[in-house]
């Protein structure tokens, strides 16, 4: 593998319509999950990605599992569990692509995992292990798989990216502060939201902020700003790079999950640390133009099209 991620897989349940869900009668079922995106999207750039997961031995489960192995993603440690219906959520999405999200996930079949069922095999098959902060937010044993994964991964040489990703319906900003900034230490690669960084180091100043996050050892240091773009940090000097115009703004949900996935695999096919960012650019712009978690994630051709590299040839 290139990349492998561990995370919960979801059933989406997204709106026909725009509108407030209170009024929204007809959903369409697709398939969700902040590190399942990422998986997805690396796989569809080229990647050989793979997945670590529990889904239910239900339908919904069946039906995520198919859809993610259509994208030619490893689910070789995927299992599906008996007694955990698989979870799902629904989503509003209003007019201006922004939306809410609602989560049923009780019992969930990640609940079944343990730190000791990690396959250690798994890891020395791979080049980075991407992680978040949505997985160890849902149930406190999930802190304890993420923390036995990075053990795995710093022993068998691993690149470790990290996504803090807060949601904070999941856990408390005490809670995400206490594990995120733990962790921190243990990262390679830091792709943070501008939003999230007051939460975690209680600053706003951006700059100083990258170069606090640098001193924690970790070598890649890039702050996401949404449609601005981001600002990446190496060690030498700050430097910013513009965002890319989206054909369209139609739903916002999964944009991160995106840059992740450009980011990623332009590092992985070792392009600069720039390029690297304006891929993850590119790929978060293409994202927000369609709807669902993943139905954007761009091919690696359709990205190349998308920062005028190559041409297209439609009719």
């Amino acid at each position: 593998m290139d990349i492998i991620t561990i995370g919960d897989g979801m059933v989406a349940m997204c709106p026909e319509k725009k509108g407030p869900i209170i009024f929204t009668n007809t959903f369409e079922k697709k398939v969700g999950g902040a590190e399942l995106n990422v998986a997805i999207g690396c796989a569809r750039l080229g990647l050989k990605s793979g997945w670590i997961s529990n889904l239910g031995n239900d339908d919904f489960g069946k039906f995520i599992l198919r859809s993610v192995r259509a994208d030619n993603v490893d689910t070789s440690e995927v299992k599906l569990v008996d007694g955990h219906p698989t979870s799902v959520y629904f989503r509003e999405v209003l007019s201006d692509g922004s939306s809410r999200s609602f989560y049923y996930r009780e019992n969930s079949p990640t609940s079944t995992m343990k730190p000791e069922d990690l396959n250690e095999e798994y890891f020395k098959k791979s080049k980075v292990l991407h992680i978040t902060g949505v997985f160890p937010s849902i149930l406190k044993n999930n802190q304890n798989i993420i923390l036995e994964a990075i053990r795995l991964a710093k022993k068998n040489g691993l690149l470790i990216s990290f996504d803090p990703n807060i949601r904070l319906k999941m856990w408390t900003k005490e809670e995400a502060k206490e594990f995120i900034n733990s962790i921190l230490p243990h990262v390679d690669i830091l792709l943070v939201g501008d939003e999230e960084v007051e939460l975690l180091l209680e600053t706003r100043d951006l700059e100083a902020a990258i170069k606090r996050f640098y001193s924690y050892g970790i070598s890649k240091v890039v702050i996401k700003r949404g449609a601005k773009g981001a600002m990446g940090y190496e060690g030498k000097e700050i430097f910013y790079i513009d965002g890319i115009a989206p054909k369209a703004l139609v739903d916002t949900v999964g944009a991160g999950d995106g840059f992740a996935a450009g980011f990623l695999t332009s590092t992985i096919k070792g392009e600069s640390f720039e390029d690297s960012i304006r891929f993850g650019n590119a790929v978060g712009s293409l994202v927000v133009g369609v709807e669902g978690d993943n139905e954007g994630l761009p091919y690696y051709e359709d990205v190349l099209v998308h920062l005028g590299k190559i041409k297209k040839v439609e009719r």
